[in-house]
């Protein structure tokens, strides 16, 4: 797993990304996962240049591994957070809701390895051909913003399809899913909700508890008539935006309805009427571990388990 070939392009210990989640995903964070042996990643979100700039000054004092930088390329800010992560020479920069395209030579040129977020088969064949040096398959499973196909039957598809590097994404928070997604095909993994109750996270305790104390049905999704689906953990404010969607609410009403609400929950700590995003997965986080315990726990049962199935006779062949 050390001498994979994801983490010798990266210049990382292990194949574990981060997850970039906005309003979570900061230096402090980062620069833990990434000292931990994994690819720490800070979320730029919809934060202004200004902001990403001193997050990344920060990391570097924090670390001396290599990071990444998540563009959300819905931002408004995203020609600016582009050109800022391309100035700063961002080892990793990780794209979603969009095509990087048009910032692809840009990032390159200052030796960036590049890895957008893929919802579809037909999507990463399309950022292969426009020089992406690996892929984010992330399926339903996933917090925030999703697709509709499940990392099961996505990241198998995708590495058949290009030859790039794959990492899994979505429903992986222990070494069963991390065993998994190897066994699918994927070189390394994505994971974002497992490192919400991380002690160097520095989101708002009752966001950590909501995480904590979710059981497995409690992560819904709500806005697919808005064509952004967006999965969290249900509450008043998930209740209210299916009972709008069922009434015929516009897309404008409810996108207004959701604006703003997950920092209302990541940082006021509403978890009521804020946006908890959190994956599928949030049922099996119960307890709160450093980036360092929780990313050895996930090597060392990674490779435990991998072991135990190798010696296992589970046909009769």
């Amino acid at each position: 797993m050390e001498n994979s070939a994801i983490c010798k392009m990266l210049n990382i210990r292990y194949p574990i990304f981060q997850g970039g989640m906005a309003w979570i995903s900061d230096a402090e964070l980062a620069a833990a996962v990434s000292n931990a042996g994994g690819l720490g990643v800070i979320a730029a979100g919809n934060a202004p240049p200004e902001w990403l700039e001193e997050e990344i000054y920060k990391i570097r004092k924090l670390t001396d591994k290599p990071f990444g930088v998540n563009i959300m390329l819905m931002s408004p800010f995203k020609d600016a957070v582009a050109e800022a992560a391309a100035f700063l020479e961002v080892p990793v920069i990780i794209s979603g809701a969009g095509s990087p395209g048009k910032y692809m030579d840009m990032w390159k040129s200052k030796g960036a390895k590049v890895f957008p977020v893929v919802p579809t088969v037909t999507m990463a064949i399309r950022l292969e051909r426009i020089g992406a040096d690996g892929l984010i398959c992330e399926g339903t499973e996933a917090g925030g913003h999703i697709g509709e196909l499940t990392t099961m039957s996505l990241v198998p598809q995708v590495v058949d399809a290009v030859r790039l590097p794959v990492i899994a994404a979505g429903g992986i928070a222990d070494a069963r899913g991390f065993a998994a997604a190897l066994m699918l095909g994927a070189s390394g993994v994505q994971i974002g909700t497992r490192f919400l109750t991380a002690y160097e996270c520095n989101v708002h305790p009752s966001y950590k508890k909501a995480i904590l104390d979710a059981k497995d049905t409690d992560a819904v999704v709500s806005g697919r008539s808005t064509g952004h689906p967006v999965r969290c953990i249900k509450n008043r404010l998930t209740s209210k935006l299916k009972k709008m969607e069922k009434t015929g609410a516009s897309i404008d009403e409810i996108e207004k309805e959701g604006a703003g609400k997950l920092r209302l929950a990541a940082i006021d700590g509403d978890i009521k009427s804020g946006s908890v995003m959190a994956g599928q997965i949030a049922g099996l986080v119960k307890s709160e571990a450093s980036c360092e315990e929780i990313i050895t726990e996930l090597v060392h049962n990674t490779h435990t388990l991998i072991k135990s199935y190798q010696t296992k006779e589970l046909f009769n062949v």
